[in-house]
C-alpha cells in the first residue's frame, strides 16, 4: 500500500477532498528517506503531525527539518533522533536553543522578507511541507489561520503537502488562503492551538514603555516586536490616536488598543483600515479577535517585511528589543556571543523600513543590565562570537529604562556620550574610561554623576503663540546642541548673557556645564524637533552658592524664540525645582541695558534686592518671603 501510494503522490491532488483524508500514519508513510520536511511555524505547528514523525514515521531517516520558529513540540531535536532527523531553524527559539547549540541543529541566519523567495527560487529546498489548516469554505479554501509568514511558500513549493485540519483554527483573512486541490492529504485532528501567555511586566520594563510611549505620535503605524518591553509599550499608548498596525508579529496588546480605540488604522497610508501581520501569537482572545475579522489581513513575510512596503507609511514605527549594544552603535539581537539565542526575523527589514519611512522612527529597547544588574548591556565592545543584526547605519533611536539616545546622524563622540547617559548608573564611568582611552571621547570631560538622570522633570509647555517646547534637564550628550545655540546667537543676546563680546564656545568650555549632579547645579534646556532633529532653543541654569542656601542663576533665548513667554516660563520652572532642592532664593548678574532678564526677574513677583556695579546689576530674591506672603 504504501508503495502504491508513493507512487501516486503526483495525483492525489486531483482527488476530492474526502478521498484525501488520511490517518496519521498512512499520511507519514508518504514522507520518503532524505526529504526536506517544512514544519508550520510558531503557534501554527502542527503538533499532532509532528509528534507522529518520531512516533508513527520509524521508516524515515537522515531527513531535514525545517522551520521558522518553534513553540511547541519539537521531538525530532532530541538527542536519540540525530541519525532519523537534522533541524535547521531560521529562528532559534527556547525549545531548539540547545541542539543549535550543542551541533546537532542547524540555524540559518535569513531576512524573513527574503526567505520566501529563497524557498519559490529552490535554494532552500522544501520536499514537504506539515502545515495546519481551518477546514474548508464553500469554496474550498483553507485558511492558515495564526501563521502565514512563509508557510504558504513552502506548501506551494513542496511536492508533497500534508495538512492538519483543526477546527479549532482561526479563520483568517488576507492572502491567506490555500485551495483543497493545493493539498495531498487531509490529516483531521482537533486540538488546541498554540498559546502564548503575556509576558509579567516589570518596573523596567514599564519605565522603558513611557519613554517610548513619549516618540509615538498620534496616526503613527506601528510594527511590535516579541518581548516583555514591546508588550509594555503596548500597555503605554492608551492616550494616543488613531493608530495604525504593520507588524510581522500580532500579539494581544493590539486588541486591547482596538477595543480602548486606540488603534483604528483609518491614517494609515497603504491598507488602510486593515492591522497587516503575517503571524499571530497569543491567547485564545487573540485567536477569536482574528476569525473572520474583516479588519485583519495576514500576509507572507515577503510582502509584510518588506522595507519598501515597510517605507510607504508615513510615521512608521519599529520597535525592537535587543540583547547587547555597543558605544558605537552596533546591536547584537540573535545570539550570546558564540551561542545563537534566537534570529535575524523581521528586526532589519522593519528597521530598515521605518527609517526610509516619511516621519517615521527606528526604535530599539534594551534593559541596561543584565544578570540581575551585574553586567551592562551598553558594552565598550559587543561580547566576542555577538552577531550585528543591526549596523550602525541602522540604528535611530535607543531607549533603556533611564532614557533615550538618539543616534542617527551623530557622530561616533556623540554616540557613545548619547549612550552612556542612557546606561545604568553604575556603569557609566567604566563606559567614559574606556571611550577615553580609545579617543572616542576627549579626556577633558568630567566623570558622570552616579545618579539617574532625572526624567520626572521633562516638562512640555505651550507658550503664547501655541508653539510647543520640551524643557528636560541637560545631559551630557547635549554638548553639540548647547554650542549650535551659542553660534545662533546675535552678539546683542552673547554680550548680554556672557557680559562682553565673546567670540567662540570651544566644546572644551562646554562640557563642565553639561556634567551635572542636578541638586546644587541645573541646567534646563528647551528643546524642539523637527523631522526627528532636536535642537537647544533656550537654557536656563543655576548652580548653589558655596555653603549657603541661595544659588545663581542664568538664562539665555535663542533670538527667534524671544518674546514669546519661553524665558519666563523657564525661569519659573527653576524656581520651582530650586525650591524642591530646599534653596531659598536665587542671585544674578545681570547689564543695566539687558531689560528682558530685569522684566522677568521682576514679573516673578518675589521681592528683589539689587545693587548697581559699574555697567552691572546685582538682583537677589528670596522664595521664603513670597511664600510667607502668599500663605
Amino acid at each position: 500500500m504504501k508503495v502504491a501510494l508513493m507512487g501516486e503522490t503526483g495525483n492525489l491532488r486531483q482527488r476530492s477532498y474526502d478521498d484525501k483524508k488520511m490517518g496519521l500514519r498512512e499520511a507519514l508513510s508518504l514522507i520518503k528517506t532524505g526529504d526536506h520536511i517544512f514544519v508550520g511555524s510558531a503557534c501554527g505547528e502542527p503538533q499532532y503531525l509532528v509528534n507522529g514523525l518520531v512516533e508513527k514515521a520509524g521508516h524515515l531517516a537522515d531527513n531535514e527539518i525545517l522551520h521558522v520558529h518553534t513553540l511547541g513540540v519539537a521531538p525530532y531535536a532530541k538527542p536519540i533522533y540525530s541519525d532519523r532527523f537534522r533541524l535547521n531553524a531560521f529562528f532559534v527559539g527556547i525549545n531548539t536553543r540547545q541542539a543549535v547549540a550543542e551541533g546537532r541543529a542547524d540555524y540559518t541566519p535569513m531576512f524573513l522578507s527574503e526567505l520566501p523567495q529563497l524557498i519559490a527560487r529552490g535554494i532552500v529546498p522544501i520536499d514537504v511541507a506539515l502545515i495546519q489548516v481551518t477546514p474548508p469554505d464553500e469554496h474550498g479554501f483553507c485558511s492558515l489561520g495564526v501563521s502565514v509568514e512563509i508557510t504558504k511558500t513552502a506548501a506551494e513549493k513542496a511536492k508533497l503537502v500534508i495538512a492538519q485540519v483543526n477546527r479549532q483554527m482561526p479563520r483568517v483573512l488576507g492572502d491567506s488562503f490555500i485551495h483543497v486541490n493545493n493539498i495531498d492529504v487531509f490529516v483531521e485532528h482537533d486540538e488546541p492551538i498554540l498559546e502564548v501567555s503575556r509576558p509579567e511586566r516589570d518596573i523596567v520594563s514599564e519605565r522603558i514603555a513611557r519613554h517610548v510611549a513619549e516618540l509615538v505620535d498620534d496616526e503613527s503605524t506601528l510594527q511590535i516586536g516579541i518581548g516583555t518591553v514591546p508588550d509594555s509599550v503596548l500597555g503605554a499608548l492608551q492616550n494616543k490616536k488613531d493608530l495604525g498596525i504593520h507588524t510581522e508579529l500580532l500579539t494581544e496588546g493590539v486588541v486591547d488598543l482596538v477595543e480602548e480605540g486606540v488603534v483604528t488604522c483609518a491614517k494609515k497610508t497603504i491598507n488602510r483600515g486593515k492591522i497587516i501581520a503575517s503571524f499571530a501569537m497569543g491567547t485564545r482572545r487573540l485567536y477569536d479577535f482574528i476569525d473572520n475579522n474583516p479588519m485583519v489581513e495576514f500576509y507572507e513575510s515577503d510582502y509584510v517585511n518588506n522595507p519598501i512596503v515597510i517605507s510607504q507609511h508615513e510615521k512608521m514605527i519599529s520597535i525592537n528589543q535587543a540583547l547587547e549594544i555597543d558605544l558605537t552603535g552596533q546591536v547584537c539581537s540573535d545570539s550570546l556571543g558564540y551561542r545563537f539565542y534566537s534570529g535575524l526575523g523581521g528586526q532589519a527589514d522593519f528597521m530598515r523600513g521605518a527609517n526610509l519611512s516619511k516621519g517615521g522612527k527606528a526604535i530599539t529597547v534594551i534593559p541596561s543590565t543584565a544578570k540581575n544588574g551585574r553586567i551592562s548591556r551598553i558594552r565598550p565592545l559587543l561580547t566576542e562570537g555577538a552577531g550585528i543584526v543591526l549596523t550602525r547605519g541602522d540604528v535611530n533611536y535607543v531607549v533603556t529604562e533611564y532614557g533615550v539616545a538618539l543616534l542617527k546622524g551623530r557622530t561616533i563622540k556623540e554616540r557613545a556620550l548619547s549612550l552612556i547617559n542612557i546606561a545604568h548608573p553604575r556603569f557609566r564611568n567604566q563606559l567614559l574610561d574606556w571611550a577615553k582611552k580609545r579617543h572616542y571621547v576627549p579626556k577633558e570631560i568630567l566623570p558622570f554623576p552616579e545618579i539617574e538622570y532625572p526624567e520626572k522633570l521633562r516638562k512640555r509647555v505651550i507658550l503664547k503663540d501655541g508653539s510647543k517646547v520640551l524643557l528636560r534637564p541637560i545631559k551630557p550628550s547635549d554638548a553639540t546642541m548647547k554650542q549650535h545655540l551659542f553660534y545662533s546667537l546675535s552678539k546683542d543676546s552673547v554680550a548680554k548673557r556672557y557680559f562682553g563680546s565673546l567670540k567662540a564656545m570651544p566644546l572644551k568650555r562646554i562640557w563642565p556645564y553639561v556634567i551635572v549632579d542636578y541638586r546644587n547645579e541645573m541646567v534646563l534646556v528647551g528643546t524642539v524637533e523637527k523631522e526627528g532633529n532636536e535642537s537647544i532653543i533656550a537654557i536656563g541654569s543655576y548652580s548653589r552658592i558655596p555653603n549657603t542656601d541661595m544659588a545663581e542663576v542664568a538664562l539665555v533665548v535663542r533670538d527667534d524664540w524671544q518674546n514669546k513667554g519661553l524665558g519666563t516660563t523657564l525661569f519659573n520652572y527653576l524656581v520651582d525645582i530650586a525650591m524642591q532642592q530646599g534653596l531659598s532664593g536665587f542671585t544674578a548678574w545681570i547689564m543695566r541695558d539687558n531689560s528682558r532678564m530685569m522684566h522677568i526677574l521682576k514679573k516673578s513677583g518675589y521681592p528683589m534686592k539689587y545693587r548697581v556695579e559699574g555697567n552691572l546689576i546685582h538682583v537677589e530674591l528670596r522664595f521664603k518671603k513670597k511664600l510667607e506672603n502668599n500663605g
